[in-house]
């Protein structure tokens, strides 16, 4: 049986409601590890139920890195007004702003990569992948494998947050919309540096 302290420790990780993290902590047989991935779980398998909702409303949130040569603008979107005035959802918004400044992503999603930059990228990893002289087959996987790794390290949502790289900008928008009950997306961003 988990303890209050148990539960409130696992509520000050997660940031989910003393509810769930009593009920996963009782799934886990009291193993707080195994609790954090319950958790994570419930939260993605929410936000995908949530994903076809249209996000309607939001904010635009600026970030002007303490050098002062560094800003970002960024519209994060949900559902209601009401979401979008909370308190979590506005320090998500800053959180991601936050990344932006840190990680200078090139586009929200792997997707919405421009693809002249991927052709760019795939013509390098297949002139390295010639240059290694292994056969075509394993050439081709190569190359896949590189422009893959490229889409994930550039594309927004699949880079590992700043704060906490065990998660990604992914995984804690999923969070957020386990916590607040509504689809949240990220509509656009943009990076400015002097």
């Amino acid at each position: 049986m988990a303890t209050m302290e148990q539960i409130k420790d696992l509520r000050f990780r997660t940031g989910c409601g003393i509810v769930d993290c009593k009920e996963a902590l009782q799934e886990a047989d009291d193993d707080m590890d195994q609790a954090i991935i319950l958790l994570r779980k419930k939260g993605k398998a929410q936000a995908e139920k949530k994903a076809s909702r249209e996000t309607r409303e939001g904010l635009v949130i600026s970030y002007i890195h303490s050098n002062n040569k560094i800003g970002v603008l960024l519209t994060l979107l949900c559902e209601t007004d009401f979401v979008a005035r909370n308190e979590k959802f506005q320090e998500l918004a800053h959180d991601i702003a936050l990344h932006v400044a840190a990680m200078d992503p090139v586009a929200v999603s792997p997707d919405d990569i421009d693809s002249d930059m991927v052709e760019k990228e795939r013509k390098l990893a297949q002139e390295q992948a010639v240059e290694s002289g292994k056969p075509a087959e394993i050439q081709e996987k190569m190359v896949e494998g590189k422009i893959g790794k490229f889409k994930e390290e550039r594309a927004l949502v699949k880079q590992p947050f700043v704060k906490d790289p065990n998660k990604t900008i992914e995984d804690i928008i999923n969070e957020a919309v386990g916590e607040l009950g509504e689809n949240i997306s990220i509509g656009e961003f943009t990076r400015f540096v002097v």
